[in-house]
């Protein structure tokens, strides 16, 4: 082999390119990783109530890390994620040195039991708030069920003039629901919305018309409703 000039040219040729090659990659990572490609600017935008400059600031400025080719997309999408009001962030880069990034906040719809909130997309998310919001209670992951419920009774109950203010779910969706009046209807399972359209019909030309205080109602018959009234004696038998 060391007499074929022409074996040992194409190696020669093939030793070059490698070198070129490693030369290039070697180049380009220096370039990629060097400090000649910092992020200079983060430009935040969105509409935001609850997200504040400060917590915004801070993950800018702590949990951002590496150069405008090496920083990590989806690790900042994650780290602006941590902060309790935001539901999610958009991140791109925009040459040469910003960063682009939307931040979009939870919708708080109620809240869930003692723990938490409900965004109106029907997604559990840690927070705080101040909002006078109705509670949900029912077993871990029907967040978005009951969120579609709330929607649902609102609508249903327009025609009385009152909202719901608590509902329970039990794990065998049997409901149960506090209006804001402090009236608890009982609805049980099945034909529920059928139940609470038959409530919010009756309640004002009925119910409400009572000489008594109305401290619960219970829709579960099928032809009918029963109405605990506290305050009703029932007239002596002569």
């Amino acid at each position: 082999m060391w007499d074929n000039h022409r074996a040992l040219g194409a190696l020669a040729n093939v030793l070059l390119w490698i070198s070129v090659l490693m030369l290039l990659f070697a180049g380009g990572f220096y370039l990629v990783h060097s400090p000649l490609f910092p992020v200079r600017k983060i430009n935040i935008q969105g509409q935001m109530q609850r997200v504040t400059p400060v917590q915004l600031r801070y993950i800018a400025e702590h949990e951002l890390s590496g150069t405008f080719f090496t920083l990590d997309i989806n690790q900042t999408r994650a780290a602006f994620g941590k902060l309790p009001w935001v539901r999610e962030s958009q991140v791109r880069r925009r040459w040469p040195d910003q960063l682009d990034i939307t931040v979009i906040e939870h919708q708080a719809l109620a809240r869930w039991g003692e723990n938490g909130l409900v965004g109106t997309d029907g997604q559990w998310f840690d927070a705080a708030s101040d909002q006078s919001l109705p509670v949900l209670f029912g077993p871990q992951g029907t967040e978005g069920e009951m969120a579609q419920a709330l929607a649902r009774f609102r609508s249903l109950l327009r025609p009385s003039g009152l909202k719901p203010a608590r509902l329970w779910m039990n794990e065998r969706r049997a409901w149960r629901v506090e209006l804001d009046n402090g009236v608890l209807l009982e609805l049980g399972r099945g034909n529920v919305d059928e139940r609470i359209q038959r409530f919010a019909k009756n309640w004002n030309t009925t119910m409400s018309t009572l000489p008594y205080r109305v401290d619960s109602v219970d829709l579960r018959y099928p032809n009918g409703y029963a109405v605990k009234m506290p305050d009703y004696k029932a007239p002596a038998a002569k």
